[in-house]
């Protein structure tokens, strides 16, 4: 299982494709596939069948789509867009920003 510098609820910018510049939270890593799910980026309409014997109404639905993480840029509280790199800080790794030096916030 390869390992990804962006996790779970970090704010990211999209670089390419057609939601280019817009920013979200991740929802969702896969990192099998190298992919991840931002809040409100790349949204598409899904067709939802209503379920017998559940309160489940049908319709078309939006949903998120799996985005390449090659594609999405972490964002540093300070310093805005920021590469990623990692620190050994008492027997633990923590991810740095290679521009201001500051601690990002790791998954729990």
């Amino acid at each position: 299982m390869p390992s990804l510098s962006i996790h779970r609820n970090d704010t990211v910018k999209v670089l390419a494709g057609a939601d280019r510049g817009k920013t979200g939270r991740v929802l969702r890593v896969i990192p099998d596939k190298g992919t991840v799910l931002v809040e409100h980026v790349r949204v598409i309409k899904k067709t939802v069948s209503s379920k017998t014997g559940q309160r489940t109404q049908g319709g078309i639905a939006e949903q998120e789509s799996p985005i390449n993480v090659s594609n999405v840029v972490l964002l540093c509280p300070t310093c805005g867009v920021a590469r990623v790199g990692f620190k050994v800080d008492g027997g633990s790794r923590v991810r740095i920003c290679k521009k201001c030096g500051q601690t990002l916030p790791t998954k729990k």
